[in-house]
């Protein structure tokens, strides 16, 4: 067998989908991208795929190996992203060869199924309370929101004050059993990140999430140091040797790499086993379509340390489209009690609507994160 081809479509919200099809008509899906930035995965992906065209798409390891090791330059968020996405279609197909799904081919199921989180609040945190209410109600058990708008290295305690009288809405509204992670998204300079961390103790959050920016990470330790909540980050890290340092230094509690940015399926249940090495639990990020979503759930299932994934179902970035419109069988992530059970159909687990894909491709996106600034007119952290 060998990879015959490929395509790749962008479909709203902010999505890149990758299909590769092998010549005897086994085809694997992958979401490679990153936000904002998907027309550059794209160019990465081609340069890449055509590279690995005639080689034969079982061999995962050595095809990882080649697309990260045979390049001088390496890493970072683009290739990283444009090799995870090669890596999830591989798998698909390896899956769909053996007519097993993908956990089964990486040592078999550790858990039934996974508990999920919704966001709530959107990019600048309002009605958070009503809106964790609202999921409750639903089923779902844990959110995530986001902690503050724009912060200064030295703000304002009115603004620490509106953090909690947010997160004090969603305790009282929802109850003390509610999970709550607090997403401090790298908006949170050292100074004011121990503020916080410290003043938000008092509502005993799942986590407190980026309190540092990935190339502070040194900082963890100050900031860990004036709080007991749980410490996790990782979305913007890329490889096991950034989180190698990470996990040596021993102060991050939940670690959060990305399927669709840190290497794919292959990379992140390595990442994770390491971080199971140093009693570290893992929550994938995953705030983008079906196939990350799929891959994320994949590897939750064989991981003991995995503990919660991030979803995107009805997150403020979905707009004109969300996770279920692009697969076949939507029942297959569907909620139950806060927990979505482990993928059993072969592959990745689920089936994409290929026609609505191509539909939804000549649509297209130019999705860009938004560009913040401060009352002085200096870039602020997003």
């Amino acid at each position: 067998m060998k990879i015959k081809s490929y395509e790749m479509f962008t479909v709203p919200p902010r999505w890149l989908f990758l299909k590769v099809e092998t010549d005897d008509g086994l085809v694997g899906w992958g979401e490679p991208v990153i936000e904002g930035k998907a027309a550059t995965v794209k160019a990465a992906v081609a340069e890449l795929m055509d590279t690995i065209i005639g080689k034969d798409p079982m061999n995962i390891e050595g095809i990882w190996n080649e697309l990260y090791r045979a390049g001088f330059y390496r890493g970072g968020p683009i290739l990283m992203s444009a090799l995870a996405g090669i890596d999830q279609a591989l798998w698909d197909i390896k899956g769909k060869y053996y007519n097993a799904p993908v956990h089964q081919l990486l040592g078999g199921k550790a858990r039934e199924k996974i508990k999920v989180y919704s966001w709530v609040g959107g990019d600048r945190p309002v009605d958070v309370g009503a809106a964790a209410l609202e999921l409750k109600n639903t089923g779902i058990t844990a959110v995530k929101m986001n902690a503050t708008e724009e912060l200064q290295y030295i703000d304002s305690y009115s603004k620490v004050d509106a953090v909690l009288e947010r997160v004090a809405s969603i305790r009282e509204m929802c109850g003390n059993d509610f999970g709550i992670g607090i997403d401090f998204h790298g908006r949170v300079h050292k100074p004011m990140a121990k503020v916080l961390a410290k003043e938000l103790e008092q509502f005993r959050p799942m986590f407190l999430e980026e309190p540092a920016l990935p190339e502070n990470n040194e900082n963890l330790r100050d900031i860990a140091m004036h709080t007991s909540i749980p410490i996790a980050t990782g979305e913007r890290m890329f490889s096991k040797w950034q989180f190698k340092t990470l996990l040596q230094d021993g102060y991050v509690d939940i670690i959060q790499p990305d399927l669709s940015h840190a290497g794919g399926i292959t990379e992140c249940k390595k990442i994770i086993s390491m971080a199971e090495a140093y009693d570290v639990a893992a929550a994938p990020h995953c705030p983008l379509g079906p196939i990350a979503l799929a891959a994320c759930i994949q590897v939750d299932a064989t991981c003991h340390n995995a503990v919660i994934q991030e979803q995107s179902l009805g997150i403020h970035y979905n707009k004109g489209n969300d996770i279920l419109d692009y697969v076949t069988d939507a029942s297959v992530f569907e909620y139950t009690e806060g927990h979505v059970e482990v993928l059993d159909k072969p592959g990745l687990g689920i089936e994409i609507n290929e026609d609505y894909v191509r539909e939804r491709s000549m649509v297209g996106h130019n999705w860009k994160n938004p560009v913040w600034l401060h009352q002085d007119g200096s870039i602020a952290e997003w």
